[in-house]
């Protein structure tokens, strides 16, 4: 018992010094001009591009990277974030209006985060949907030339299966994927019949090349994502563009994918894309949420 004690303490000790070394490894390395949602926020010469960070689907910008963009506030970036896709008089859920018409919100707000900090560019940064709408907007509405840097975590870029519903809709529905898109329709979230294969914005976006000139290109998610399936649909092969899972740099870390928002591995990573010149390795890896 003793010894069954000892080893069970000893475990408990490495646990408790493995989350103090991932926490150390997070904290912020410098306070000093970061801001959140500050538009008086000026740019450092460290970190010239605000970053405009994007939620995803049913999400909104205090409720998913939330807690991102305090960490590069932290780190001195000014960074900013809105909720997009929101009905009027229900500003609680974002990302539920089809792609096309939330990305013209998003368009107008990197407009308005460039003409109130007299950026040149910004940094786009997004999550699921809002890893989708990164590489959409820079696309699709002529702003290449105002975008630095896209880091899409987690994106549906090719469109996503949803863990098979799109192939169980085809086998149980009458109709098959016409009818699976009425329905989500019908229940207020088009944009999932954007988000599937085949759907509006993913032709729209895979039609012709998806990197554009003069923009780098991150593309990160997890070999476990659960949501966007198969994983490696995330994934943009073309010239400039870095694809990455997070297992590559931390083979054990089994997050899914809303944890992809909150992992410290992935952070770090996304760090590393917004300053390539100072990236470093992940020393202590966290183990994100598997959900």
């Amino acid at each position: 018992m003793t010894r069954t004690r000892r080893r069970f303490g000893s475990l408990v000790a490495a646990m408790v010094l493995w989350a103090a070394g991932a926490l150390f490894a997070a904290a912020p390395a410098q306070a000093a001009g970061g801001g959140t949602n500050d538009f008086s926020c000026r740019p450092s010469a460290a970190h010239p591009e605000p970053v405009v960070l994007l939620h995803g689907t049913f999400a909104t910008y205090y409720e998913d990277i939330n807690f991102l963009q305090a960490d590069l506030a932290a780190r001195g970036y000014c960074t900013f974030s809105l909720t997009y896709g929101a009905y009027p008089g229900f500003p609680f859920v974002g990302g539920l209006k089809p792609v096309a018409e939330s990305s013209l919100e998003i368009k107008d707000y990197v407009e308005k985060v460039r003409a109130e900090t007299g950026a040149a560019k910004v940094d786009i940064v997004g999550h699921s949907e809002g890893g989708l709408q990164s590489l959409y907007v820079t696309k699709m509405h002529g702003i290449s030339e105002h975008i630095k840097r896209v880091v899409a975590i987690a994106p549906p870029t090719h469109g996503t299966d949803a863990a098979g519903l799109v192939k169980l809709a085809d086998k149980l529905l009458p109709g098959g994927r016409s009818t699976l898109d009425t329905i989500v329709k019908a229940l207020g979230i088009p944009v999932l019949s954007d988000e599937f294969p085949g759907g509006p914005a993913i032709t729209a976006l895979t039609t012709g090349p998806i990197a554009q000139s003069g923009v780098a290109y991150t593309i990160i998610t997890s070999r476990f994502d659960e949501i966007v399936t198969p994983p490696e649909t995330s994934f943009v092969r073309e010239p400039g563009v870095r694809n990455q899972y997070v297992q590559d740099s931390c083979p054990l870390d089994p997050v899914g994918h809303i944890g992809e928002a909150y992992d410290l591995n992935v952070w770090h990573l996304v760090r590393n894309a917004l300053d390539p010149e100072h990236a470093t390795p992940i020393k202590v890896c966290a183990f994100g949420s598997p959900g």
